[in-house]
C-alpha cells in the first residue's frame, strides 16, 4: 500500500533529537507555554517575517482569537460580515460564527482559490473583513485582494493552515496581511505531535491581545481582564515544531519535486491536473486532480494499493452544522466536491512509488 502520508516515516528522524528537549521539559516541569513556546513563537515570527507570533491550541482557535481580539480592539463588531471561500474546510467558517460574525461565502474562480473578482460582488456596507484561504498549499493573489480591501477599508485575515513556507512575490506568507492564522496539525507541512496553531501579524497589539485571550483572558495569574478561553500551546508541541522547522523549506522542495513528477507523468484524457507552479507560491500540501469519474477512480486506485483522500467531499454550506446559517447554493464548490481527488503527497515518496502510482493512474 502506498500511504497517502506516512507520519511514521516523516517523524521518525526527529525522535533522537527530540529526546533531550523532552528531558528538559520533564525536569523543569515546564509543560504549558513557558520558554519553549516563546522560543518557537520567536522563530516562527522570524521565519514568516511577520514581526510577532502568538501560539494557540489549534488552527481553529487561531482564527477565532483573531476575530475576538479585533472585536476587543474596536475593529469589528458582532454581526459584521466576513467573506470566505465556499470551497474550504469547515474549520475556516465555524470560528467566524463562534465569534458572533456572519460568514458570507463565495465560489472560487481561480481553480480552488478566491480572487478579488469573486469577492467584490459580495461586499456590502456590513462587510468588515475578508478571509482568503491558501488552499492545498497555493498562495492566493494577496496583492489584488489587499488592493480591494484597502479600497473598502476591510481587514484581511488569511488562513494559511495549509501553506507553511509558501511565498507571494518573494515574501513568505504570514506577514503580508493584517493577520494570518496557522495550524500545526500533524499532517500539515509543518506538523506537530498533536494539535497546535498560531497567529502572526505586524500588529503587536493584536498579538498581545490574542495572548491574553488564549489564557483565560488573564493579564496576570488569577486576574482576568476579558472572558477568554484556554487555548495554550504545550511545551512539547513547541519543542517538536522548533526542531522540525529547520527542515521545512527542504521538505517543501521535496513536495514540489513530487508535484513536478505528477505534472509531467500523469497523462490521461479523463484526469485534470491542478495548477502547477515551480516558484515559491505553491508548497503542495495537497496535489489535487479532478475527474468526472472520481469515485470509480478512487476505488480503482485503492484496489491497486494506492491510498487517496478527498478534500472535501461535502461542501460546508451543505452540512447540517450550517443549516439555516448559509442558505445559498454554490454550484462551483458543489461541482468541485464531486470531482476532486487528492493523490499521495508524502515528502519521502520514492521514485519507484511515484513511477508505479502514475503508471497505474494512466491505465485507468
Amino acid at each position: 500500500m502506498i500511504k497517502f502520508l506516512d507520519l511514521n516515516r516523516l517523524n521518525r528522524k526527529y525522535l533522537q533529537e527530540f529526546q533531550p528537549a523532552l528531558a528538559v521539559l520533564v525536569n523543569e516541569k515546564a509543560f504549558i507555554l513557558g520558554d519553549a513556546v516563546e522560543n518557537f513563537e520567536n522563530q516562527w515570527a522570524d521565519y514568516t517575517a511577520s514581526g510577532h507570533a502568538a501560539t494557540t491550541g489549534s488552527g481553529f482557535d487561531a482564527i477565532y482569537l483573531i476575530f475576538e481580539a479585533y472585536k476587543l480592539l474596536g475593529k469589528l463588531n458582532p454581526g459584521d460580515e466576513v467573506i470566505i471561500p465556499a470551497h474550504t474546510f469547515i474549520a475556516s467558517i465555524l470560528p467566524v460564527i463562534k465569534a458572533g460574525l456572519r460568514p458570507v461565502l463565495t465560489d472560487p474562480s481561480d481553480e480552488f482559490l478566491l480572487s478579488a473578482k469573486d469577492i467584490e460582488p459580495k461586499i456590502t456596507s456590513r462587510t468588515k473583513a475578508i478571509l482568503p484561504v491558501h488552499l492545498y498549499g497555493r498562495a492566493v493573489n494577496l496583492e489584488e485582494i489587499q488592493k480591494l480591501a484597502s479600497a473598502h477599508d476591510l481587514l484581511v485575515i488569511d488562513d494559511a493552515a495549509q501553506a507553511h513556507g509558501a511565498m507571494f512575490h518573494g515574501q513568505k506568507i504570514g506577514g503580508l496581511t493584517d493577520a494570518t492564522a496557522w495550524s500545526f496539525y500533524p499532517t500539515k507541512n509543518l506538523g506537530g505531535l498533536g494539535e497546535g496553531g498560531a497567529v502572526t501579524s505586524h500588529d503587536e497589539q493584536l498579538i498581545e491581545t490574542v495572548k491574553i485571550l488564549r489564557n483565560y483572558g488573564q493579564i496576570e495569574k488569577y486576574n482576568s481582564r476579558y472572558p477568554g478561553i484556554n487555548s495554550r500551546m504545550d511545551s512539547l508541541q513547541a519543542s517538536f515544531l522548533t526542531i522540525k522547522l529547520k527542515d521545512l523549506d527542504s521538505l517543501n522542495e521535496k513536495r514540489k519535486k513530487i508535484a513536478a513528477y505528477y505534472h509531467k507523468n500523469i497523462n490521461h484524457p479523463g484526469i485534470k491536473k491542478p495548477v502547477f507552479s515551480s516558484d515559491e507560491s505553491h508548497v503542495f500540501h495537497q496535489y489535487v486532480i479532478s475527474s468526472n469519474h472520481r469515485d470509480e477512480l478512487r476505488k480503482y486506485l485503492k484496489d491497486n494499493g494506492i491510498e487517496t483522500l478527498i478534500h472535501y467531499p461535502v461542501p460546508p454550506h451543505k452540512q447540517k452544522a450550517l443549516a439555516g446559517i448559509i442558505p445559498e447554493n454554490f454550484p462551483v464548490s458543489e461541482q468541485i466536491s464531486r470531482i476532486i481527488l487528492s493523490l499521495p503527497m508524502d515528502p519521502y515518496l520514492s521514485f519507484e512509488e511515484l513511477h508505479y502510482l502514475t503508471r497505474i493512474l494512466n491505465a485507468f
